[in-house]
């Protein structure tokens, strides 16, 4: 072909532009980040079942523990520093238990000594190499073992203070083991300790810092042979009962106190004891003032003797030797100049009994003179009634109302403990944020009882 010819051909041949299109765009700008995930739900606070042991008059918390969960009766110790299992009966076998090596920060707060290593047995939770162990000590006899810390899966039910939800589970609930022999004078059926001391590892503050919530607990202990009480952990309320009554609202607050000395058998070092101090200052009985040596009300720091303590381990309030015949013997007076009750034969462990049919009933229980304990001030008292103050007994033909006190003798360490009967049917609020206990005096005034919480839908705990 001639070039001219050639040159014509591919001058009318149409030029044809490629554009990519912009579905096909090669940019390499990042596409925009996902949104963030929604925060979690803060976490509901918990509760656990107090049931009442009517061999030993003790309490019993009911918790679940290790994974699979199993439910543990636990006594409870208001006044413990940690909590501990029997893990030798049986064994103990979990799929998310972990020793704690010496070293590990929880071996810190209690300035844990002890290391332990195994040499004649296999590894497992009682026995593990550079492991760190506690001293755990029955708190009604004293008696101390050398154990193995754990870290296990703890479960309690959540609550919205009136009705219960699911069960939230502390992954990290930190716990000694023992051995059985240390359950000697617990309930029966029951398998260790559960402790709400003053402490940053008993089962309050492990609990609230694990799901970020406050540091505050409250008991709603009942004497009831069928129904439960109630502890409610990481809330200040409410605390709703049936019929709709939130015992949280109508509380008298006074400073919670700490005693610098500790009493357990092993001491440890630069800390209070765990126990849960109150400033009482006054006894009243029939609003008259019990003469009292006050200097035995308040705690000396040198020796820890002296002060009012809260005590779930003692049945009963139990007063040093000068205090205790004060109060009897204006108990007394009073029952009999204004009440018409001559005293009759007592029964041990009391000193002061009326017969039932000379007393009448009242809705807060037989109609005797209240005793008021009095604290930061004259307006500030907890009041005694006869729910309270008195315990029935009907054995071998008696049926008798005593005072119920008893004598702890002139040395006693603390000059006024108030054990778990006179606590029945109150509710006890100890917000450890602002170091103060809440009180309601009895509750059965307000129409309700410590057994008329909710419980229906976990009658398996």
């Amino acid at each position: 072909m001639p070039l001219h010819v050639l040159l014509l051909v591919l001058f009318l041949i149409p030029i044809i532009t490629v554009t990519p299109s912009p579905a096909l765009s090669l940019s390499t700008s990042p596409p925009p980040p996902p949104p963030p995930p929604p925060p979690p739900p803060p976490s509901l606070p918990l509760l656990a079942p107090i049931r009442k042991d009517h061999t030993t008059l003790r309490y019993t918390l009911s918790a679940y523990l290790k994974t699979p969960p199993q439910r543990l009766d636990l006594l409870l110790h208001l006044g413990g520093r940690f909590s501990w299992v029997d893990c030798y009966s049986g064994g103990y076998s979990s799929a998310t238990y972990r020793n704690i090596p010496c070293n590990f920060s929880v071996c810190v707060p209690l300035d844990s000594l002890a290391c332990g290593y195994c040499y004649d047995r296999p590894a497992g939770p009682t026995c593990s190499n550079d492991t760190c162990e506690y001293f755990p000590e029955n708190p009604i006899n004293r008696k101390v073992g050398l154990e193995n810390a754990l870290l296990d899966a703890l479960g309690l039910p959540s609550t919205d203070g009136s009705s219960l939800g699911r069960v939230e589970v502390v992954p990290d609930f930190l716990f000694s083991c023992a051995k059985a022999d240390l359950l000697a004078e617990f309930p029966k059926g029951t398998s260790g300790l559960a402790t709400l001391g003053f402490s940053n590892v008993s089962l309050p503050v492990l609990v609230t810092e694990a799901l970020s919530l406050p540091r505050c607990f409250a008991l709603c202990l009942s004497g009831s042979r069928s129904a439960a009480g109630v502890a409610f952990v990481g809330t200040a309320g409410p605390y709703n009962f049936i019929p709709g009554i939130d015992l949280s609202k109508g509380l008298t607050y006074t400073p919670i106190l700490l005693n610098p000395q500790g009493d357990t058998v092993i001491t440890y070092a630069r800390e209070p004891a765990a126990e849960y101090y109150v400033g009482l200052t006054a006894v009243r009985v029939n609003g008259k003032a019990v003469p009292l040596n006050a200097t035995l009300l308040a705690i000396d720091q040198e020796s820890g003797r002296g002060g009012t303590m809260i005590s779930t381990v003692l049945p009963y309030t139990t007063l040093q030797t000068s205090i205790y015949r004060a109060v009897t013997e204006a108990f007394a007076r009073e029952a009999s100049a204004a009440f018409h009750l001559p005293a009759t034969r007592p029964v041990k462990p009391f000193s002061l009994c009326y017969s039932a049919g000379d007393v009448a009933s009242t809705r807060a229980g037989p109609a005797v003179p209240a005793i008021d304990l009095v604290m930061q001030s004259e307006d500030v008292f907890w009041r005694v009634s006869g729910a309270n103050s008195m315990v029935r007994i009907t054995r071998k033909g008696t049926d008798v109302w005593c005072l119920g006190v008893v004598d702890g003798g002139a040395e006693a360490r603390a000059a006024v403990v108030i054990g778990g009967h006179q606590m029945e049917d109150n509710l006890l609020q100890f917000d450890l944020g602002s170091m103060r206990l809440g009180f309601s005096s009895s509750v059965l005034l307000r129409g309700t009882a410590c057994a008329d919480f909710n419980f229906t839908t976990i009658d398996h705990m």
